[in-house]
């Protein structure tokens, strides 16, 4: 269990981030066409995760619109933005802020994927939602790089993230 917080309150979650070298675990998620996607789906790409509590948040906000920007610039990595919220309200808010590059996944019908990848905050005022983390996956779904963002209110190390994506290519 990580222990993070928000605001500088403690927030524990419901486990560790996988480790570095693991295979990731496989997920069943739902993108904004509603249609459900697992690791599979994006065989041979490296794989960014980039999990956020809410994509209403300005935190979260500015994390997708950053891994955008850089998406365009990574021929061979996907983007997965990954939160509980809606499928619609991640189209809607995708198609208002001009976010075209990031594939957003909500766990609208399965909510293993905070479970296994240990990322579900347990209690605080933002208990239930996924902790902000960055997980990089290499083209074989190996773990090689990950980040349990310390602070909820804080933004990922951008460059250490997209630099470990770089590598794995």
């Amino acid at each position: 269990m990580a222990e993070i917080t928000f605001k500088g309150s403690p927030v524990r979650t419901s486990g560790s981030l996988p480790a570095l070298g693991s295979q990731a675990p496989d997920f069943r998620l739902t993108m904004n066409n509603l249609e459900d996607v697992g690791l599979t789906d994006f065989a041979g790409k490296v794989k960014i995760l980039n999990i956020v509590p809410s994509l209403d948040t300005g935190v979260c906000a500015a994390s997708a619109r950053a891994f955008n920007v850089a998406a365009e610039a990574l021929g061979g990595v996907v983007i997965l933005t990954v939160s509980r919220e809606l499928p619609f309200a991640q189209k809607r808010f995708c198609e208002a802020e001009g976010i075209d590059a990031v594939v957003t996944l909500s766990e609208l019908r399965t909510p293993d994927f905070g479970k296994d990848y240990g990322v579900t905050m347990l209690d605080g005022p933002m208990a239930g939602l996924l902790s902000r983390a960055v997980v990089v996956l290499d083209r074989d779904n190996k773990v090689v790089y990950t980040q349990q963002v310390p602070e909820i209110a804080q933004e990922p190390d951008y460059q250490r993230a997209l630099a470990a994506a770089k590598a794995a290519l």
